[in-house]
């Protein structure tokens, strides 16, 4: 796979539409995610904070261990 003026405007394009990369690297076929982000930080595209959001709520607490019978 190269990367093509074509795929190049294609990724820029839903890069800055706000796609995922994983969206990203579907359309355009024969490409993983990790190579559009390389390939994004490379032309100096816009970083993004990630999509990934921290649990808001508090985390359970751990569980014990069960006493041996």
């Amino acid at each position: 796979m190269s990367w093509t003026d074509e795929r190049i405007a294609t990724l820029s394009k839903m890069w800055e539409g706000g796609q995922t990369a994983s969206q990203i690297a579907e359309a355009l076929g024969g490409v993983s995610r990790n190579a559009v982000i390389g390939k994004a930080h490379r032309l100096g595209l816009q970083s993004r904070p990630s999509p990934v959001k921290a649990n808001e709520t508090e985390s359970k607490p751990a569980k014990t261990a069960a006493e041996p019978k």
